[in-house]
Parts: structure tokens; C-alpha cells; sequence
């Protein structure tokens, strides 16, 4: 075979294996003053399998893109920034003397050569009472953690469509949001891979949860714990609001929420704890509420003031409406 020849098959073959490239770009939230996206440049789109199981290990496999050209348009606003290891890849608008306008608007990143990544930031009023913090892995949908079993069921055989969520939780959520005309805003940190945005983006509309920035873990040994710390930090300094924080019993989510509350005193307005096991040891959520349906923490809520009185009566009262469970 030619030297020219060699070439010419290289070539195809790279054009081949890189014709469905893809930029994703995570939801985000952010303040007034300041705006960051972060984003991942695919080698291959994820889609595709004639199985859950294929589709979820394809999630899990896909090739990134270091070194991309990425360009970050946001309003009248672009950055141009080159991708990193794993193909990530960040931009931070910032607002000089005119704040970013409060609310939901789109951004969309590019590369040449790769399907553009859509995303939205949700600014946050400086005036909103709080922002919310959620944990994802039986916090909001049932991945039974503590039985490994199911939880390599739920995260291998399962997908945004069949997943089963905590029944009740959507409307807890929509009720924090409902609390003041200066809408609080979400953000999911969650020890759920970087690779599966999409899955949880969709699940999450699927359900009707609030919009929520997805701020998730990358997989690899230097973050088998402590992942959640430095996004909450970073949040907790990004934004001037309060926060309330929300997970569940079954792994650290009241350690590293009462870490976040000592590090930042006066900031967090209340800790929400689902009991998902492993919740003897009382001392374990001190100052925290510890619930087994959404509607005894949506209660709650509506006592500190967090919640809507209206959204919740109507969520939660009578019979069938939404109090315990999965479904």
C-alpha cells in the first residue's frame, strides 16, 4: 500500500469515527454579577443501543475531545476556549457596572465540525429567599444505594424513562419555588458520573422538578468522596442568597451538609434529610429534619416560611395525593 494511500484511509477513517461528535453544555445557575458554563466536547455522540444496558454503557464509554476550539455564546455574548482533559471545558461571563438579567435564558456552545451543545443559566435575583442544593440517588429518585444489587439495577438497567422517583418530591420542589415573587433557584451536586447529564436532565423534565443547574461527579479514584464540597463552595460563593440544602441518609449528604453549615455560618436557612437507611445514629443530623415523606419536610418548610402554604395544602392534603414512596 502507497504512502498516499495510507494517508487517504487514515483520513476517512477519521472523518468516519468523528462525523457525530458532540458538544454538551450543563445547566447552570449563577448571580447577577457573574455567569459560568461548563461544558464536554464528545469525540461520539452517546445515543444509540438496542438495550438500556448498551445505551447506559455507551453513556459511560464515550470518547471526549481534548483540545477542541469550543466558542460559548451567550445573548450578544462569546468566548472562545479550548477543551481540556475529558473534554471539559468552562467560560465565566462577568457583569461589570449592568447586572445579567434575572431569570432563564439559553446558551449554546460550538465547535466546527460536532452537533453545537444547548444549555440555559437561570440568574438568580439577589432578592430570592434562598437557593436549593439537592442531592440526586434517594434524595430523588430510587436507586437504593445501601443494597448493591439494586443500585447496579437502577444505574445499568434503567433509564430517564423507567426510573422511579420519590414520590412527592416534584411538588416539594415546586412549592420552595413558589415561596416569593423573587423565585429561589436549584442546584443538583450529585455523585451520579458527569456522563449521564443528559439521562438526568431528561428525567428530571420528565417529572416535573424546577429547572436545575447539574453540577455532577467525574468519575475516577481522586473522587470516590469529597466531590460534593468544592461545588457547594463554590455556589455558596457565587451567590449572596441562603441556602437549603437537601439529600438523604444513606451516604454523607449530613455530614457534608453540617461541614458546609459550620464553614459558612448564618448561610444555610434549613438541612432536609430523606431517611434512606442508616439513620439510628441521631446525632448524625443535629439541627437537620429528617423525613420519610416529602409532605412532613414541605410542612416543615411552610413553618420556617420557605415554602408555599397555598402549593402545599394543594400538593400534599387529601387522599391520593402524593406523601411516601416511589413510583
Amino acid at each position: 500500500m502507497t504512502g498516499m494511500r495510507v494517508l487517504t484511509l487514515i483520513s476517512l477513517v477519521s472523518v468516519t469515527a468523528w462525523a457525530d461528535a458532540k458538544v454538551v453544555l450543563f445547566p447552570a445557575i449563577a448571580s447577577p454579577a457573574e455567569v459560568t458554563f461548563h461544558g464536554r466536547v464528545l469525540k461520539h455522540a452517546s445515543t444509540g443501543g438496542s438495550t438500556t444496558l448498551s445505551r447506559n454503557l455507551r453513556r459511560l464509554t464515550v470518547s471526549t475531545w481534548e483540545g477542541a476550539e469550543v466558542s460559548v455564546t451567550w445573548g450578544n455574548r462569546t468566548q472562545a476556549v479550548k477543551s481540556a482533559k475529558d473534554g471539559d471545558f468552562s467560560v465565566t461571563f462577568t457583569a461589570g457596572d449592568k447586572p445579567f438579567e434575572v431569570g432563564l435564558t439559553n446558551a449554546v456552545a460550538a465547535v466546527s465540525g460536532a452537533d453545537p451543545g444547548l444549555g440555559w443559566v437561570d440568574v438568580i435575583a439577589p432578592g430570592a429567599p434562598f437557593f436549593v442544593v439537592s442531592d440526586l440517588d434517594d434524595t430523588l429518585i430510587v436507586t437504593d444505594v445501601l443494597d448493591k444489587a439494586k443500585l447496579l439495577e437502577n444505574t445499568f438497567l434503567k433509564d430517564e424513562h423507567d426510573q422511579a422517583i420519590v414520590e412527592g418530591m416534584p411538588q416539594f420542589y415546586q412549592c420552595l419555588r413558589e415561596v416569593a415573587p423573587a423565585r429561589p433557584g436549584f442546584a443538583l451536586v450529585s455523585g451520579s458520573p458527569t456522563q449521564y447529564v443528559g439521562r438526568i436532565a431528561t428525567l428530571l423534565k420528565l417529572h416535573d422538578f424546577p429547572p436545575m443547574g447539574l453540577y455532577l461527579r467525574e468519575l475516577g479514584p481522586s473522587t470516590l468522596s469529597g466531590y460534593k464540597q468544592p461545588y457547594i463552595r463554590a455556589l455558596l460563593k457565587a451567590l449572596p442568597n441562603q441556602a437549603v440544602l437537601v439529600g438523604d441518609s444513606g451516604e454523607q449528604d449530613p455530614e457534608v451538609y453540617a461541614q458546609m453549615r459550620s464553614e459558612f455560618p448564618g448561610r444555610v436557612a434549613a438541612i432536609y434529610i430523606r431517611n434512606a437507611g442508616r439513620a439510628d445514629d441521631k446525632s448524625r443530623f443535629k439541627d437537620m429534619v429528617l423525613f420519610n415523606s416529602p409532605a412532613e419536610a414541605a410542612r416543615d418548610a411552610v413553618a420556617k416560611g420557605l415554602a408555599s402554604k397555598a402549593c402545599v395544602e394543594q400538593a400534599f392534603a387529601g387522599p391520593g395525593k402524593p406523601d411516601a414512596g416511589a413510583k
